[in-house]
């Protein structure tokens, strides 16, 4: 047994809402663990300052490795914020567990981002938009940071909007919101030129929806634009069922006009 006390909780947990911690949780008879412990220690020095990397021999502390459903070794888990973000197990190339590490570490601007989360959530975006400004200009692929921007630019500066968001392609975790913020951005874009919607009876309907879903009125904005969708569904190519679609995004799928309102979506779309 160790002649010191480890006490894990202060070393990765407590010390997981400063900075990310790497946990190797290995043991000195086991061979892979071995061969990853040169890679893991290269990687720290090349990425130093992203994370701390902690060592558990789960001889020594058979305790935290079940705790942790630690079942083979070597067991690789990242923490962050108190729980575990991702982990692998067995021996990687120091290349490949490089990779992993750079998709698995979270921004090293999570600091600014948690502050203009907060900023926003207080109703104060216009301090809130230098702070996410700052964020991108450093990391101009942080899809969190460009989703926060283009929703408080989206209804006085749409076309912004939609610049803000080209970083985010179909694989990135914010995908599905910068989507919807997308469609929304284009449609706020013609409430300024609604000269671009093609002349028809539906065209005075549609625009005032979208009026609507800018002022946040989503449940009239539903029953308009789901009507549409039952009468004049290739308006604006599929725009009504489109903008259904987006608002079921940004309101989430736990919202009650969501579970509401997509079931209404749906019939229309098949009478």
């Amino acid at each position: 047994m160790s002649d010191s006390p480890f006490d894990f909780d202060r070393a990765v947990i407590e010390a997981s809402f400063t900075i990310p911690v790497l946990v190797d949780f290995w043991a000195p008879w086991c061979a892979p663990c071995r061969a990853l412990t040169p890679a893991l220690e290269a990687v720290a020095a090349r990425l130093a300052g992203r994370f701390e990397l902690v060592k558990v021999n789960t001889e020594e502390h058979p305790e935290i490795a079940q705790q942790y459903g630690v079942r083979g070794i070597p067991n690789v888990k990242l923490f962050v914020d108190g729980a575990v973000a991702d982990e692998f197990t067995g021996a990687l190339p120091e290349s490949a567990l490089e990779d992993w590490l750079k998709g698995a570490l979270p921004s090293p601007h999570r600091g600014q981002l948690k502050l203009a989360e907060g900023l926003i959530g207080a109703g104060r975006a216009a301090e809130a938009e230098p702070v996410l400004r700052q964020v991108l200009a450093a990391e101009p692929a942080n899809g969190r940071a460009a989703v926060l921007l283009a929703h408080l630019l989206l209804k006085t500066q749409p076309d912004e909007a939609l610049e803000a968001l080209k970083p985010i392609g179909p694989d990135s975790d914010q995908s599905d919101a910068a989507e919807a913020l997308r469609t929304l951005a284009r449609l706020f874009g013609l409430l300024e030129h609604p000269e671009r919607l093609a002349e028809a009876d539906a065209k005075s309907a549609y625009l005032d929806a979208i009026g609507k879903i800018r002022e946040e009125d989503y449940e009239p904005a539903l029953d308009q634009l789901i009507e549409l969708v039952r009468k004049a569904r290739g308006y604006d190519e599929d725009g009504a069922r489109k903008a259904c679609v987006a608002i079921f995004r940004l309101l989430g799928d736990g919202h009650e006009l969501t579970r509401r309102y997509r079931g209404q979506l749906s019939n229309a779309l098949y009478v």
